[in-house]
């Protein structure tokens, strides 16, 4: 009998790995719940529905191929992508972003578009413990060192975005007689974060002299008023730094005004570039400088489909006159796809720090048509890059031209008169 007992011993000794087996395959999930917002309303729609509009685009390609594969399960599960509309409105979105984790329980957060709806997002993420793929909330501070649990996909932080616009004042307008520059900013995180980043990097150089700094709500829709003041310091140069709305808003302002300037900075000039021609025309674009999206220059991939291959499946999803623009939040959904991809191939569990430990794992590896993928250590995006542009006449409309760095360049910068 002792000798049977014996025999028995390692075949016990297999059921805690067989049992393991058993409840490792019993807990591989159904779907992949990913669980994010948009915004099909309100001052922030213009950039949250083509993140949005783009994140589907990846989801419906991954679940045709059979879903995500999930390193923890070996093997690919669909993806569930489960949605609600805050309306632009942060109360809202707070109440959402909540309800995605208590309620639905998803095993990823993905945040709205732009910083003032991602804000909300970040302490909630934070207290339960939930990694948020920031799509593209730049402001400076959701990045801190007590904080793993945030990491921004697509967008360059912030403090780094005015770089080469003031490289460009600096090393190259300030020769040619540029030498007092006026910020008009709107007070959120995103532009606000970058008029300070600019105003330091003036500053610094000592180059150019800034005559003019002002802040103002993100829900200006007039500019008349603070054109007239602007134009009263006399600057070579201005940078004004809004969302969308502000910018349009701002730029028929200008046209109508009769202002011009030698310099004239613009962020959704280029990165929302079809958005901004159909709302303001070519005449209010023309020689505007901006930044140059990732919609508007082709990057060498390692994995992902380049820009050509998109492009045309976002026209085949989305064909022209369904109402959907083009731009750089039209990639940015996208490219937040592609990391939780990569993320779910390399993570050991579900487990949130060990999505983490995955994202960050993907830092200075991956390349993307949204350009290098490299995150410090709080999590803030350094790799993604933004040259500076000009719009330029192209015939009877206008063409956005990359014009520094030389690394980049496609175009020669224009200073007016």
């Amino acid at each position: 009998m002792a000798m049977k007992f014996r025999r028995l011993l390692p075949a016990l000794g297999l059921l805690p790995a067989l049992l393991a087996g058993g409840a490792h395959a019993a807990t591989a999930p159904a779907a992949i719940k990913i669980g994010t917002l948009y915004a099909s309303s309100g001052a922030f729609a213009a950039i949250s529905m083509p993140v949005f509009d783009s994140l589907k685009l990846w989801v419906d390609q991954t679940n045709a191929d059979g879903g995500v594969f999930v390193k923890a399960f070996n093997k690919k599960i669909p993806v569930k992508l489960i949605a609600y509309d805050d309306q632009s409105n942060t109360a809202t979105a707070a109440t959402l972003y909540n309800q995605l984790i208590t309620q639905d329980h998803v095993n990823l957060l993905v945040a709205d578009s732009g910083s003032v709806l991602t804000s909300v997002a970040v302490p909630i993420a934070k207290e339960h413990k939930m990694f948020l793929f920031d799509v593209s909330g730049t402001g400076g501070t959701f990045f801190t060192k007590d904080n793993p649990y945030i990491a921004l996909m697509a967008d360059p932080v912030s403090t780094i975005w005015p770089k080469y616009i003031a490289d460009y004042l600096n090393d190259v307008a300030a020769k040619e007689g540029v030498h007092k520059l006026a910020i008009l900013y709107s007070t959120n995180d995103f532009t606000g974060t970058q008029a300070k980043a600019l105003r330091g990097f003036i500053e610094k150089a000592g180059k150019l002299k800034i005559v003019y700094d002002q802040g103002v709500p993100t829900s200006t829709s007039n500019y008349t008023v603070l054109i007239n003041n602007i134009a009263a310091h006399h600057p070579d140069a201005v940078a004004e730094l809004g969302y969308p709305g502000n910018d349009i808003a701002f730029l028929r302002n200008l046209q109508d005004s009769g202002e011009k300037f030698r310099f004239l900075f613009s962020i959704y000039a280029g990165e929302e570039f079809d958005l901004m021609l159909k709302n303001v025309g070519p005449d209010a674009m023309k020689w505007a400088f901006t930044y140059v999206p990732p919609s508007n220059y082709s990057y060498k991939v390692n994995y992902g489909m380049d820009l050509a291959q998109y492009k045309a499946a976002w026209d085949k999803k989305y064909p022209k006159g369904s109402g959907v623009d083009f731009g750089a939040n039209a990639i940015y959904g996208y490219q937040t796809g592609l990391v939780i991809q990569r993320a779910l191939a390399t993570a050991t569990s579900l487990d949130q720090m060990a999505i983490h430990t995955a994202v960050f794992g993907l830092s200075g590896k991956l390349k993307t048509l949204d350009g290098p993928f490299e995150l410090d250590a709080e999590g803030a995006q350094i790799g993604a890059i933004t040259p500076l542009g000009q719009v330029q006449p192209d015939g009877k409309t206008v063409t956005l031209k990359s014009v520094y760095p030389a690394a980049f360049a496609n175009g020669k910068a224009v200073l007016g008169k």
